[in-house]
C-alpha cells in the first residue's frame, strides 16, 4: 500500500461515522461509474474468443417465436 493511500485509511478511521458518509459521497464524485472491473473485461475477453471460435448464435439465427 502507498505511504499517501495509508494516511487515506489512517485518516478516515478516525472520522464520526457521519463525517465518513460525507466524505464518501465527495469521494464518489471523483470516481466514475462506467469503468470496466476486472469481470467485465474477463467477460468481454471470453465474448471475444467466442466470437472468433464461431461459437456464438445470430440474433436472427434464433426462433424467438
Amino acid at each position: 500500500m502507498s505511504p499517501i493511500k495509508k494516511q487515506l485509511f489512517d485518516m478516515i478511521d478516525c472520522l464520526p461515522e457521519q463525517e465518513q458518509t460525507l466524505l464518501f459521497e465527495i469521494a464518489k464524485r471523483f470516481v466514475t461509474d462506467d469503468v470496466a472491473t476486472k469481470d467485465d473485461i474477463l467477460a468481454i475477453q471470453t465474448a471475444r474468443e467466442e466470437y472468433t471460435n464461431g461459437e456464438t448464435v445470430s440474433h436472427n439465427a434464433i426462433d424467438w417465436d
